[in-house]
């Protein structure tokens, strides 16, 4: 086995020898493997940041990392929230909130109805929530104007960019909130826009707004909430977390949701931006194919003498076949590890200077990209440079193999 190693071991190096003899080749295929690693490295990177940042974005703006539910509260309370109502206050609260991955758990009462500025009226979602416990989600609840919600205002409410937009309404204005309370009657209130957030989701702020849970519980006539959101110091946790805290409630009055079982829009935006990055993986893959394939059938053209002498001093076909194989290994190798250091260094010195990026579809703020390149992403890279160039190197390789001894030493004689 040691003699096998160390056989192999030398034919790699002669291997690697001859790539750095045929310069001139060496260098236009190692331009096209290095770019290609590079492209695939920062393209894949701005989507992997842009994913990240929508994840974070639907997480610490609006469901957290876990939910804590009424069993079919999403199956069927949506219509009826009120008879899904978890306690205000109670032991399976202090139990969660002692897991050491826990950060906070914060309750929200979840409430529609009516909202009135003057003589416009439209339908809003709201959520009531803690202001003190909303205070982790503040990094990507961005308050476009004015000022988040505060106990120590009681009827100061932040609305959507979008719905605020609809309403003609700006921070100050007063308006009024009209719901349904949980035996069916109406009820009234009045309040005052805080502040007007966005978020990365178009369609939340376009009919949401957030309101103290105090007052939400006052405007409905229930007490509790509609969830608990968990928060943890790392998302992926989630699902280990979840499997903790499953351990702590009884399953026949708490269920635990993650957040991605929540996060429609974002899962399927995920598997759109997966299938395009797949397909570029598979245009650079063929390029590189090509451009490889290109190169070692030159180079058995070119080396055909050379291939009859060895042949004729022993070496063996398999050997000439392997002998073009880590030929094609070598460039990959070579190729593929540079691309990778330099579209890293590219990737963090992208990222220092920002990408400036136009309002998303539906939005009017813009924000500045960066690229995100992780050491799984470069050793795929790496990975998918050595797995063509090996496939483009099978043909010449096996016809190198294939050569008549005699032929091969007549050629270009």
């Amino acid at each position: 086995m040691r003699a096998l190693l160390f056989s192999l071991y030398g034919e790699f190096v002669l291997a690697m020898r001859n790539v750095l003899r045929q310069r001139r080749r060496a260098a236009f295929a190692l331009t096209i493997i290095v770019g290609g690693v590079i492209s695939l490295l920062l393209a894949g990177g701005f989507i992997k940041w842009v994913l990240d940042t929508m994840r974070d974005s639907t997480i610490y703006s609006q469901l957290g990392h876990i939910q804590v539910v009424r069993p079919d509260y999403f199956r069927l309370g949506l219509s009826d929230p009120y008879r899904y109502l978890l306690p205000k206050a109670g032991a399976e609260q202090e139990s969660i909130r002692k897991n050491p991955s826990v950060v906070a758990l914060t309750p929200r009462l979840s409430f529609a109805g009516l909202i009135s500025l003057g003589d416009a009226t439209l339908s809003f979602a709201g959520d009531g929530v803690d202001p003190k416990g909303e205070e982790q989600f503040a990094e990507y609840f961005y308050i476009e104007k004015g000022e988040r919600l505060s106990s120590d205002d009681p009827t100061g409410i932040v609305i959507g960019q979008g719905l605020a937009s609809n309403l003609g309404a700006k921070v100050g204005d007063r308006l009024v909130l009209m719901t349904s309370t949980a035996k069916g009657g109406m009820n009234a209130h009045d309040v005052h826009i805080r502040g007007i957030f966005f978020t990365a989701e178009k369609s939340y702020d376009d009919s949401a707004i957030q309101v103290p849970i105090d007052l939400a519980r006052k405007l409905v006539r229930v007490e509790g909430a509609t969830s608990w959101l968990v928060v943890l110091d790392d998302t992926s946790k989630t699902d280990k977390v979840r499997q903790e805290l499953a351990r702590l409630v009884d399953p026949a009055k708490f269920e635990l949701v993650p957040w991605y079982d929540l996060a429609d829009f974002y899962m399927k935006t995920v598997t759109l931006f997966v299938r395009q990055v797949a397909m570029v993986k598979l245009l650079i893959g063929v390029v590189i194919v090509l451009s490889i394939f290109n190169t070692l059938s030159m180079a058995v053209v070119e080396r055909t003498s050379e291939i009859g002498t060895v042949m004729a001093l022993g070496v063996r076909r398999k050997g000439v076949l392997r002998m073009f194989l880590f030929e094609g290994l070598a460039l990959g190798l070579i190729g593929g590890t540079i691309g990778a250091v330099v579209g890293w260094v590219l990737s963090v010195v992208i990222s220092a200077i920002g990408i400036p990026m136009p309002p998303p579809p539906g939005m009017e703020s813009d924000f500045t990209g960066q690229i995100t390149v992780t050491f799984g992403m470069a050793v795929e890279a790496v990975s998918i440079a050595l797995i063509t160039t090996l496939i483009a190197g099978i043909i010449p390789a096996w016809q190198a193999s294939r050569l008549n001894i005699v032929d091969a030493l007549r050629h270009q004689r």
